[in-house]
């Protein structure tokens, strides 16, 4: 057992060097019918020197706080191991390499904010909650086994092949969320956040139950527990009387998710109350009866920008990166970012 891990441990570090080296060749691609660079937007002539102007990954060198203490690691090693925790290996290149653009994006586009209070000290963290998740290369191993080393050089690829892009609005980094899936829509930034984003529209997205594991879900909650729940942060809500009046106003988007709703008279966002009781969606139906409530969710995420499913069915259908990211982001260019 020892050999094998020694083994694996040599195999490793041989697969960094190939990756980190392409990384500073500026991502020469593998010898894969997958392959290939992220392709240029048409163009002036000047577009030449502007991208050989952007900022390499590899010199780029920002502060995540990983497992409780601050490290300082370069942009293409932080993007590889977002990429490792926030979309399947097994997706297409194409939507591997969209996942990094846009998380690169994200990543600049908050580093320009300056600190936030999460972590004063640090650039990013791996807090889903705050930034994103972050896994290392030996806990990837674990949970991929014996397709480990195809993946994390595919991985390494997709990180490698987009070096310096981002998807720009007015030539700056953008607010470049992502979701995993969604109702056959994405949803408007105003529907779940203060206020609405040009390059964060309800736009059509193509995932459907066949292509999404647990695409539709249920959950159910007795009324003490629904009464609970929300009481933690809405004290003031009526949840007297029957269960079947306490929701009321559902108001629905175009998209399919739920704007908003009274839940014993206080009115909630839709995405508020999928964060209160957990539900994947704020794209739900709920029906209410005398010993229970139950929502009844489709996709997963609060919906906007990017889903994950809908940018692996694009690729599937022939789009690359660029066309899939400027299909999330209406209006918003992918390009090199200016150092």
């Amino acid at each position: 057992m020892k050999h094998e891990i020694r083994i694996l441990t040599l195999l490793f570090a041989l697969l960094w060097g190939l990756a980190w080296s392409a990384a500073g060749r500026g991502g020469a691609p593998a010898a894969r019918e997958d392959a290939g660079e992220l392709p240029e937007a048409p163009e002036p002539p000047a577009a030449a020197e502007e991208a050989a102007h952007g900022m390499p990954d590899g010199e780029t060198v920002l502060r995540v706080l990983h497992d409780g203490a601050v490290e300082e690691m370069t942009m293409d090693r932080y993007l590889l191991g977002v990429l490792r925790a926030e979309m399947p290996a097994s997706f297409e290149i194409e939507a591997l390499k969209a996942q990094a653009v846009a998380a690169r994006t994200y990543t600049l586009y908050k580093m320009r904010g300056g600190p936030i209070a999460n972590h004063p000290d640090a650039d990013a963290c791996d807090d889903i909650n705050c930034c994103k998740a972050y896994k290392s290369a030996e806990d990837a191993a674990a949970e991929w086994g014996g397709m480990a080393l195809y993946y994390e050089e595919k991985l390494a690829r997709a990180v490698a092949q987009t070096d310096g892009q981002a998807v720009l609005y007015g030539g700056e980094p953008i607010l470049a969320v992502f979701c995993s899936s969604t109702a056959g829509h994405t949803q408007n930034a105003g529907a779940v956040w203060q206020s609405d984003l040009p390059y964060l529209q309800s736009v059509d997205s193509p995932e459907t139950e066949e292509l999404v594991p647990n695409y539709y879900s249920v959950a159910s909650f007795s009324p003490a527990e629904f009464r609970t729940l929300l009481h933690q942060t809405h004290p003031e809500a009526d949840l007297s009387g029957a269960p079947e009046g306490w929701i009321t106003n559902v108001a629905r988007s175009d998209a399919g998710f739920v704007t908003t709703l009274d839940v014993g008279g206080v009115t909630l966002r839709g995405n508020e109350l999928r964060t209160i009781l957990s539900l994947r969606s704020p794209a739900f139906t709920v029906d209410a009866e005398a010993d229970g409530i139950t929502f009844h969710v489709t996709g997963y995420g609060h919906g906007v920008g990017m889903s994950q499913y809908g940018a692996n069915a694009l690729a599937l259908e022939g789009m690359n990166a660029r066309e899939i990211l400027e299909h999330y982001f209406p209006g918003a260019r992918v390009g090199p970012v200016a150092g």
